[in-house]
Formats: structure tokens, C-alpha cells, sequence
């Protein structure tokens, strides 16, 4: 693990040691739900707890279009994706680490956009990825979902038709992310038709192996994790919460799921894994992973776009309202729950016991990760926007929110730091 970032107001030697701490960090947020695929920042990562327009905001970038992604942070740079809508382009735009100027901008794809989405959804919801040498973007067109490799200068190394893209019933667009796992990028796009999982490999995108999926809408992204012995590839929607080999896609178990249609990234506790759906029913479920698909316990909370948190033994959850939850995660019981406020579509993250969560209308509450009792520290204000979930590094929050102003919105990319 990597030394603490010095402050970046310090002399110039700190600076050099900075530039030298960034390039060999091991702790990037290189992907969605960061290093350990659990959106826990790395131990030892000390950001701020508070923060305002002119407290602890070591820069401010503006991000030219719109888009819903986090950003990702690899070596000295920070990767954002984002679409012009008024003229359909898709692109991917780097920043400076250090200084927050943009690097370069590479437009990836250009018309064909759906004619029709959900209105808090965008042409740019999923979060890039990044293997530490390319960096991945996944984004929807009118009939497929297009997959772009680029490398770190923002230079094409390859693009390919992942799939399709039909949404019927519900024309609310796309929002999985891009997996990394093994030298392979797993894209999914699950809809009423030409719905799939595929594997492709990172460095020409030759197909590796492609699942079909069942005629239903879903929006979760997969995610790999180390349960019962081996990885597993978890991934609720269509009625079931399921796990696959990510080598092969491969189905490894499943189990019945109260819900069609989640959103959320499953996440897990020792043998146990936990999704939230809402459509057409809520609810909250535990399962067993050792392949007995074994429902341990339920509640009907709906965590329907958000993503929760699992930490030290305990499930932290908030849901579309701004109601925070904690339960043990091994019984399912409530240790307490407490309204935060305003609409919620971001994911809770955590770094030296304290979780971050911010609402739609930009505020960012910190609370203590604390199974006792609910314990609030801070709450901070930035733009009156935000849907992306931030990304935490280098004991840095890296944060999109926009501002409206005179009829006028904009995005901007914060770096929150000491």
C-alpha cells in the first residue's frame, strides 16, 4: 500500500513527492465500486469530512456535456465519460490529477442516440474502467451498445459491436457499467430483445464467450467476487438473483428474487450476498453463495437504483427516499435507520469508517459506519446536482455535480482534498 498523498500546498519537493506517490499508487479507483470491488476505499485513505465551495476543494474542473458516470482515477489521471446531447456524441474526457486540467477529450461515438430515456438517466451512465494501461467505455446506441478501448492519450486501440439494444416496454435507456476480470472486459445489456452477457478480451476485443439472457428489462451491473471458495459473477434482475463463472459465463447457481427489474450492484458478507430491486415488488434479500441458493433473510426495503455497502459484518443501505438503514448482515436485523433527506439515486462509500452519500439535489452527507447507533458528521454542499457516485483516493473525493444557473447547467468535476 502507498504512503499517504502529502498536501499539495506544500513546497516543491512535496510536489515531486506527490507526482512520484500517484504513479506507483496501487490503491487507483479504477473502476466501478473502486479497488476492491466493494466501493471501500483502501486502508489508511484519510479524505476530508467536510467540505463547501471554499473549504478543502483543491480544484474544480468543468465537464463539457452530460452524464451520470463516476469518474475513475488511474495513476496521474482522472477519466470521466460524458455526451453532448444536443449534437449526439459520446465521449471520454482526462484530467490532470494533480492540477484538474483537462488532458484531452476523445469523442468515441457520434449519432444514433436513443430517441427516448428515462429523464434521470443519461447517454453516459457507465462508469468507465480501466486496466492501468487502456480505459474501457461502454455506451448505449440506438440498436447496440458499443465498446471502445482507448489507451491512457486518449488514442483509439479499438472498437467493437458488444450486442444489441432493444428496449420496448420501457424505453429507459442504459446503465451497466464495463467488468474487468482475467484480460477480459464483460459487457451486459439485458432487454426485451438481443439481451446478453459477453466476455471480450482487453487487448484486441475478440468475443471470448456471450450468453444470451432471458426477454426481460434489467439494469444491474455484474460484479466478481471471492465467496465459497471461488469467483463468482453476481448479478441480480429477471426475477433471480444469480451467480455465474466469469471465465466461461457459465450458470453457478441462482435463486428466486421477489423483484423482475434491479439496478443496484450485489454486494457480499463472508458466504452471504444481498441485492435490492423495486419492480413490480420491493424488497431487500440475503442468500447463501455456496450454491444452495438458500434465502436467509428479507425485508422490504427498495434500494432500487442505489447500490449498498457491506462493511465489518454489517449491510448499510439507503434508499430512493433518503432513508439510511443498518442491518446485521447475517440475521438481517435492524440496528437502526434514520432519514438523511431528499431523493437518493448514488451509492454509499467508505473510507476510514465514514460513509459518503449524496443526494440529487447535491448534498453529501457523511456518517459514521457504526452498527450502534446512527452517527452524523457532516453535511456538505456542492452544485445542486448529482447522481454520479464519487470515487475515493489518494485520500481525495473525486465528485461530479452540476450546477444550474440562470436557466443554464453545468457539470463540474470536484477534487475534494486537505
Amino acid at each position: 500500500m502507498s504512503l499517504p498523498i502529502p498536501k499539495y500546498w506544500l513546497t516543491c519537493t512535496l510536489m515531486l513527492c506527490l507526482t512520484t506517490n500517484i504513479a506507483t499508487a496501487d490503491n487507483d479507483w479504477r473502476v466501478w465500486r473502486g479497488p476492491n470491488a466493494n466501493n471501500v476505499a483502501a486502508e489508511g485513505e484519510t479524505p476530508p469530512v467536510k467540505w463547501s465551495k471554499s473549504q478543502n476543494i483543491h480544484w474544480k474542473a468543468a465537464i463539457p456535456g452530460r452524464g451520470h458516470s463516476s469518474p475513475i482515477v488511474v495513476n496521474d489521471r482522472v477519466l470521466i465519460s460524458t455526451a453532448d446531447e444536443e449534437k449526439q456524441v459520446q465521449s471520454v474526457v482526462c484530467f490532470d490529477r494533480a492540477t484538474g486540467r483537462q488532458l484531452w477529450k476523445t469523442d468515441v461515438n457520434q449519432g444514433d442516440f436513443a430517441p427516448k430515456i428515462h429523464q434521470k438517466n443519461t447517454h453516459a451512465s457507465p462508469t468507465l474502467a480501466s486496466n492501468g494501461e487502456m480505459v474501457f467505455a461502454v455506451f448505449p446506441q440506438f440498436d447496440r451498445i458499443q465498446l471502445t478501448a482507448l489507451d491512457l492519450e486518449g488514442k483509439q486501440k479499438w472498437q467493437i459491436k458488444a450486442g444489441g439494444y432493444l428496449p420496448l416496454a420501457y424505453q429507459f435507456g442504459y446503465a451497466p457499467s464495463p467488468l474487468l476480470y482475467q484480460g477480459t472486459v464483460i459487457v451486459t445489456s439485458e432487454y426485451e430483445k438481443n439481451g446478453f452477457i459477453a466476455a471480450f478480451d482487453q487487448q484486441t476485443g475478440r468475443e471470448v464467450w456471450r450468453i444470451n439472457r432471458p426477454e426481460k428489462m434489467n439494469f444491474s451491473p455484474p460484479i466478481v467476487a471471492r465467496i465459497a471458495g471461488r469467483d463468482q459473477m453476481l448479478l441480480s434482475g429477471n426475477a433471480k438473483v444469480a451467480s455465474f463463472d466469469p471465465q466461461t459465463g457459465r450458470v453457478l447457481w441462482s435463486a428466486p428474487a421477489m423483484w423482475i427489474v434491479s439496478c443496484g450492484t450485489m454486494v457480499w458478507d463472508r458466504d452471504l450476498v444481498f441485492t435490492s430491486g423495486g419492480f413490480p415488488l420491493k424488497g431487500t434479500m440475503a442468500v447463501k453463495a455456496d450454491g444452495s441458493g438458500k434465502i436467509v433473510w428479507t425485508n422490504r426495503v427498495k434500494c432500487y437504483e442505489q447500490s449498498m455497502l457491506a462493511y465489518k459484518g454489517y449491510l448499510y443501505a439507503v434508499d430512493d427516499n433518503g432513508i439510511a438503514y443498518c442491518w446485521n448482515a447475517q440475521t438481517g436485523k435492524e440496528q437502526w435507520k434514520s432519514r438523511l433527506g431528499g431523493k437518493v439515486s448514488s451509492s454509499p462509500v467508505l473510507a476510514n469508517g465514514n460513509i459518503y452519500l449524496s443526494n440529487e439535489q447535491g448534498k453529501t452527507f457523511v456518517f459514521r459506519a457504526n452498527p450502534d447507533q446512527f452517527e452524523l458528521l457532516a453535511e456538505n454542499q456542492l452544485g445542486d446536482e448529482c447522481f454520479a457516485t464519487p470515487a475515493l483516493c489518494g485520500n481525495q473525493i473525486f465528485h461530479r455535480a452540476a450546477i444550474r444557473e440562470s436557466g443554464n447547467r453545468q457539470e463540474f468535476l470536484y477534487c475534494i482534498g486537505k
